[in-house]
């Protein structure tokens, strides 16, 4: 069965608006953190507007990353989109917890959700996601939007941490499933 990976830039006060994450260098770490998540990728879940903002720019980078990025299928979460330029791609029929249990169900290797907060937040609250994997900015925002939904409680298990040169904390958690 494929899992369903989460893998976000946040701050150390657990706002996930990488726009807004600034100071830091980008590293090698950093690379090799990207270059591993890469590797396990069979796929991409993404939002409409995560979708939009890849589109707009990854189609015109250059080089082995960006080549191997771009070849992934791409799975799109959204109710307005129809055309989709960055193939390969498909925009997901039904609702969005029947369809990734759905594509869980396939093969093809791991499914990885790039930013699209409200996207992992719903996957979150339906008990699809495997594995998070952050990058935490040695940062404190204080407002903007948060990678945990307000009001919700997830219980996590740190599977490994690391702390990078650039004061980066690399954090990959796996959900503690419940019985219910």
């Amino acid at each position: 069965m494929r899992k369903v990976i989460v893998t976000e830039f946040i701050s150390a006060d657990g706002i996930a608006e990488v726009e807004r994450l600034t100071g830091v260098p980008w590293n090698a770490e950093m690379d090799q953190f990207k270059n591993d998540e890469l590797a396990d990728s069979g796929a991409m879940l993404l939002g409409r507007t995560t979708y939009q903002i890849f589109a707009g720019s990854w189609p015109s980078e250059t080089g082995d990353f960006a080549d191997r990025f771009n070849a992934l299928p791409k799975y799109v979460a959204s109710t307005t989109l129809t055309a989709l330029d960055w193939t390969p791609a498909e925009v997901l029929k039904g609702a969005l917890p029947d369809a990734v249990r759905a594509l869980k169900q396939g093969s093809g290797g791991n499914i990885y959700v790039h930013g699209s907060i409200s996207v992992a937040q719903e996957l979150m609250r339906h008990g699809l996601v495997d594995r998070i994997r952050l990058l935490s900015y040695p940062v404190a925002l204080g407002q903007g939007k948060p990678f945990f939904a307000p009001g919700e409680q997830h219980r996590l298990e740190l599977i490994s941490a690391a702390r990078f040169s650039n004061g980066i904390l690399a954090l990959e958690y796996a959900p503690v499933r419940t019985a219910s």
